[in-house]
């Protein structure tokens, strides 16, 4: 799940809800974002602080000793992602949030309202995430932050509470609470339609509404603005970074619980997530990327926090109003990476963007839809490559999507390492493909 948003405005410019289908497709099958009952995990630790820094008890300099990251709490046992390489020790409330310590934020919450955990939930709901966000389109969850004089709010309730776990909000809820960050404290409702129009005319125009005008004081806005930016640049989140601007955010790696079952019936089952905005100095966009891992090891900075690098730079790019004549030599002509795979695919992209293409003239059957790609200085040449049934294929140089779809027609279970294009593959071409055997293909641009 991934959704875009326009931090002044609230507008929702994208949204997507992939499901991964038996045939090792991707469809949309449901709304995920607007509808998921999800606990947040570590994205909602930022509320947490910010809470306990509104009530005037924390500061960014305020220090918390993690100790070896194992810590007894009211029965439980709550962990750092690194107690068993020693925890983190000492640390203080921005590096609490760049390395996510469940322990840190457990201790800041519970120390200061154990005694009193209305006054922490209170502070939730000054924040508006206990609201519903009452959205223009169907299907919309309703978040769940649990009371102390509710059912099963028991003595553990309150730290786990803090670091994401019984809590259920949905994405898009989130996404809202950090481009309320992002928009000076200003929280303002998603829009997904700004006016209706029949017959050429508008009927009716829908304006920006402000749910909560200030989440928060500016003294917790300022100090949450520079953490977020150096949970992404020193944090556990660079991969949401770029070199191109500056980006603001956190990761969420949250076990997904299995009802009855509890966090551990049989494999568990993880979300990762990342909720940021960017530029961090002038924010226009926010966005929030979701992945439901069947298994782990699972990465909310690694594996969620890529993908929202890489939405972010191409919005970023798309928003440059540079002249695109200015950057290209006229003498020259522009020829872009094509990728080894799907020859028709490839054709079919180049004649659409008028670059000269076409098939090697050893290249034999013309039936033939796969093979490698030829860089020429005015040009592509396509080398087609007949695939021999019963063997493994040489998908090196291909895309995950091409990769992926031969390797699965020929029986073979295959994982993927990276992004970009396939340099290695564990299973050698041209070696018998035996049906459900496993390969893994290692990606980089």
């Amino acid at each position: 799940t991934a959704v875009l948003m326009e931090v002044a405005t609230g507008d929702v410019k994208a949204i997507v809800n992939l499901t991964r289908t038996g045939d090792s497709l991707y469809a949309e099958k449901d709304n995920w974002a607007v509808g998921a009952m999800m606990e947040p995990g570590s994205t909602f630790k930022t509320a947490s602080i910010m809470v306990a820094m509104d009530d005037g008890y924390i500061t960014p300099d305020y220090e918390v000793d993690t100790g070896n990251g194992v810590v007894p709490m009211h029965g439980g046992i709550m962990r750092d992602h690194n107690w068993h390489r020693g925890g983190y020790g000492k640390i203080n409330v921005s590096r609490i949030l760049e390395v996510s310590s469940n322990v840190g934020v457990s201790s800041i919450i519970d120390h200061f309202y154990h005694d009193n955990p209305q006054k922490y939930v209170d502070g939730l709901k000054r924040m508006s995430l206990d609201q519903p966000l009452h959205l223009q389109v169907p299907g919309e969850g309703k978040p769940k932050i649990l009371g102390p004089k509710e059912k099963y709010f028991a003595g553990t309730t309150l730290p786990w509470m803090s670091i994401g776990y019984e809590t259920m909000i949905p994405p898009i809820n989130i996404l809202t609470f950090y481009n309320a960050i992002a928009n000076d404290g200003k929280m303002v409702r998603p829009r997904f339609v700004t006016k209706a129009v029949r017959d050429g005319s508008v009927v009716e125009e829908y304006p920006v509404e402000v749910i909560n005008p200030k989440i928060c004081s500016d003294t917790t806005l300022t100090w949450i603005h520079t953490i977020l930016r150096r949970v992404v640049s020193q944090g556990l989140a660079k991969p949401a970074g770029s070199k191109q601007f500056s980006v603001s955010g956190k990761t969420g790696t949250a076990q997904v619980s299995q009802g009855s079952g509890g966090y551990k019936s049989g494999t568990v089952q993880y979300l990762v997530s990342f909720c940021g905005y960017f530029p961090s100095e002038h924010p226009k966009y926010s966005c929030i990327v979701s992945i439901r891992i069947p298994h782990g090891p699972a990465s909310g900075g690694l594996m969620a926090g890529s993908v929202f690098s890489r939405i972010a730079e191409r919005v970023y790019a798309k928003d440059l109003t540079l002249k695109l004549e200015d950057a290209i030599d006229s003498t020259s002509v522009v020829i872009p990476s094509v990728k080894d795979g799907d020859l028709n695919e490839a054709a079919r992209v180049l004649a659409a963007l008028d670059i000269k293409n076409s098939r090697s003239a050893d290249s034999g059957d013309a039936s033939v839809t796969w093979g490698k790609v030829k860089h020429e200085p005015d040009g592509v040449t396509l080398q087609p490559h007949k695939l021999s049934k019963g063997l493994v294929p040489n998908v090196k140089g291909m895309g995950a999507k091409d990769a992926v779809y031969l390797l699965e027609q020929a029986g073979l279970k295959v994982s993927l390492e990276g992004i970009g294009h396939v340099y290695q593959q564990s299973l050698p071409p041209g070696s018998r493909a035996v049906k459900g055997r496993s390969i893994t293909l290692k990606l980089r641009n």
